[in-house]
């Protein structure tokens, strides 16, 4: 990615008993969770993925300035059928990734009620959220990124566009996420802050350039 201090591998060697994060995948049914998770854990993309069914889960270990970071991302199904398993997944989780698919309107609109169920069940007041909008491959977009630049401003989101499909903005996504929750030390437990994981500015806000795909929000 060119910044060194944030590379994204195995931590071989590393303490491995680092710092664990909790992070949700929320959002409505088929606008593209599964594909974000896989092309992140994975580097995979299929496109025929079957809808979750409850929950699924995959782990991803990060270095932050030589500290491992490991990622417990739970995807949750988006069917309505589903949600009533959800409510306890969302506890305990320092991050959460709001998705919608920027081709279909109805998703973008369907975030309220994502919003009104985080504010319900997250035990973390200070949990970090961000925006997500999917599938931006795709020709008929419905959903402008102003549109949603302005919804996660309103409501203090990070925000970023992806395409599972072709990459675009994946690894970034995950990594602000990332760098965010570590600028907040009350998500970690005293235990974690002991280890002394510290974290610089965030890249996003030192580099100018890349404000056209990310939004720092403080």
């Amino acid at each position: 990615l060119g910044r060194g201090r944030f590379r994204t591998r195995a931590a071989r060697g590393m303490d491995a008993a680092g710092l664990t994060l909790k992070l949700l995948l929320v959002g409505d049914s088929a606008v593209g969770k599964s594909s974000l998770l896989l092309r992140f854990t994975d580097g995979a993309f299929e496109p025929c993925l079957k809808p979750t069914i409850g929950v699924d889960f995959k782990v991803k270990k990060m270095v932050v300035d030589g500290h491992a970071v490991q990622l417990a991302i739970w995807d949750t199904a988006g069917q309505e059928r589903f949600r009533t398993l959800t409510p306890s997944y969302y506890r305990g989780a320092q991050g959460v990734v709001l998705v919608y698919d920027v081709t279909r309107k109805d998703t973008f609109t369907g975030l309220e009620s994502w919003l009104n169920e985080l504010e319900m069940y997250t035990t973390k007041s200070n949990t970090v959220k961000m925006l997500v909008g999917n599938k931006t491959d795709k020709p008929d977009r419905e959903v402008e990124r102003r549109e949603g630049l302005q919804f996660a401003r309103k409501r203090s989101l990070l925000f970023i566009e992806t395409s599972a499909k072709t990459q675009d903005g994946v690894q970034h996504a995950f990594e602000e996420l990332v760098i965010k929750i570590l600028q907040t030390p009350g998500l970690w437990d005293k235990s974690t802050e002991k280890q002394g994981v510290q974290l610089m500015e965030s890249s996003a806000q030192q580099d100018k350039s890349l404000c056209g795909a990310y939004c720092p929000l403080s």
